[in-house]
């Protein structure tokens, strides 16, 4: 029998593209789809902004009729901030997994993961930037943090370490649905995480059974890591809960997001 040359397109002869080059041209991709997508990027940005407002100057008199409640609500709005921006990776994911593109990429000489990871990686630049400007506004209200260098790199880091994780969760939960609508519900649910932790209100003022529940969910030691490094409150055993909570929820999002991505890209 006679063997037939390996064609230019042939699996075994492609070559693969090596590094992290696949993923940061679809992180680039998925940068200039969100910069199109202005709607999206501008309500990720201006519903936390106005959350912050209503909760400063309408419920902020009630709730701290001395002033100052600004800077106790300013790290729940952070994170806040970022589960909109995040839960736009959800969409994004649903998206490419319904219009055929993943089906065209698996013809490339690139990892079809690396798709997923450029939505992860634009999703995380794109909430840091987005949290900055939230700072900034929260800055102009009267929000005064006494960190100094250390406290706010310690900040940031908690700040880009949930986004991380909870972007990843939001790509599984894209990859899970079976359309970008569906995405947008599942993902709806997660965003009422901070209203249920020490965002907004103390823990101690809550209900008996709702207090467990406050204390022992993510959000809540992550806020308070927060909240203890730009504002010097007391931190506790809150950071280690913090990166831990993290850290489960990226490897757990990882794993499952892999495992969805093979099997709905047809890889087994």
């Amino acid at each position: 029998m006679t063997t037939l040359p390996a064609t230019p397109l042939s699996p075994a002869i492609r070559p693969r593209v090596g590094g992290m080059v696949a993923e940061s041209v679809f992180a680039r991709r998925s940068l200039r789809h969100s910069l199109r997508d202005g709607e999206s990027l501008l309500m990720a940005i201006m519903l936390p902004v106005l959350l912050m407002l209503v909760f400063t100057f309408v419920f902020g008199g009630a709730i701290a009729p001395g002033g100052g409640y600004v800077d106790y609500v300013v790290p729940g709005i952070i994170l806040t901030c970022a589960g909109f921006g995040a839960s736009s990776t959800a969409v994004y994911v649903a998206q490419d997994m319904s219009t055929g593109i993943i089906d065209r990429i698996r013809t490339m000489p690139v990892r079809a993961g690396a798709v997923l990871t450029g939505h992860v990686v634009a999703s995380l630049l794109r909430n840091l930037v987005a949290t900055g400007l939230v700072i900034a506004v929260a800055l102009v209200l009267g929000f005064r943090p006494s960190a100094g260098p250390v406290g706010w790199l310690g900040a940031v880091g908690m700040i880009a370490l949930w986004i991380l994780a909870i972007t990843y969760l939001f790509a599984a939960i894209g990859l899970a649905s079976g359309s970008p609508e569906a995405a947008t519900a599942y993902g709806f649910i997660l965003l009422f995480l901070p209203y249920l932790s020490s965002a907004f209100v103390p823990v101690s003022t809550m209900p008996h059974w709702l207090q467990w529940v406050s204390r022992n969910q993510p959000v809540t030691p992550i806020i308070e890591t927060i909240r203890g490094n730009l504002m010097g409150t007391p931190i506790g055993a809150a950071a280690w809960w913090a990166i831990g909570w993290c850290l489960l929820i990226l490897v757990a999002s990882v794993g499952w997001g892999a495992w969805l991505f093979r099997r709905r890209a047809g890889r087994r």
